[in-house]
């Protein structure tokens, strides 16, 4: 079980929201390049990276805090990167960049056609993000609740070919309170592709209960606000994870 830690992006500064809303954020870093320096020393294997301000604008808004955060990790670990990414010309401008998987949400949803358009270009680096509320997507930032049911456009989208899905209940995201195991085994077990769990991550207990259920199909989970405010130390949870796996 990977954790990833996440570093989200808001006007040039690493900040952590609550249920996505941007006019409640918290400003933990004002240099994404350190961040990203830090969790690497702290044992990260991979970073994910959400431009907001891209989200919300529907093009990416934070290139320069991205090209620092990639300028800082080299080529040491893998970064996964989302926000505003809604045509193929921006995927391979984060590719060459030096971003290594782009994250496709809302476009996902909107036009299929791009989503299939970006995995036949781009095959193995292309991920799905799957922001739902009580099993139904959420779009534009969380800001718009669509009919569209998770496991139902989960499974298309890996018809298209997309290397994973994140899914994040949006209903816990920033709120510390727990990863909805139940919904994301249910997503997992109805897919091959693996799922990065997301929203909510808060404790070692969180760690120990997605160990227990890796086997479905959960190859990850994405850290923010508690590796951030202290309420989890990532190494320790990166251990406990590894030997976890190990047992």
């Amino acid at each position: 079980m990977l954790i990833i830690p996440a570093i989200d992006l808001k006007d040039g500064q690493c900040v952590r929201l609550k249920q996505g809303l941007m006019n409640d954020a918290t400003v933990f870093s004002t240099s994404p390049g350190e961040q990203a320096t830090h969790w690497l020393e702290q044992g990260a294997r991979r970073l994910h990276v959400v431009d907001l301000n891209g989200a919300f604008a529907g093009k990416p808004k934070n290139e320069h805090a991205i090209k620092e955060i990639v300028d800082a990790l080299g080529d040491e670990i893998p970064i996964q990167l989302g926000g505003g990414i809604r045509d193929l010309d921006t995927i391979e401008r984060c590719l060459d960049d030096g971003v290594s998987y782009v994250i496709i949400g809302t476009a996902a949803v909107k036009n299929p056609g791009f989503l299939h358009d970006a995995c036949s270009a781009f095959p193995g680096q292309i991920i799905v993000g799957l922001d739902a509320r009580e099993g139904k997507v959420a779009v534009d930032g969380w800001s718009k609740l669509t009919g569209h049911d998770v496991i139902d456009l989960a499974r298309k989208c890996q018809d298209y070919g997309v290397e994973g899905i994140i899914y994040t209940d949006i209903g816990r995201d920033g709120m510390l309170s727990g990863i909805n195991i139940e919904a994301t085994v249910k997503l997992a077990q109805a897919l091959i592709i693996p799922v990065i769990a997301s929203g909510g991550l808060s404790s070692m207990d969180d760690i120990r209960n997605l160990c227990a259920v890796e086997h479905e199909g959960i190859f990850a989970t994405i850290a923010g606000r508690a590796i951030y405010d202290g309420s989890l130390d990532f190494a320790a949870a990166q251990a406990e994870a590894d030997r976890a796996t190990q047992r």
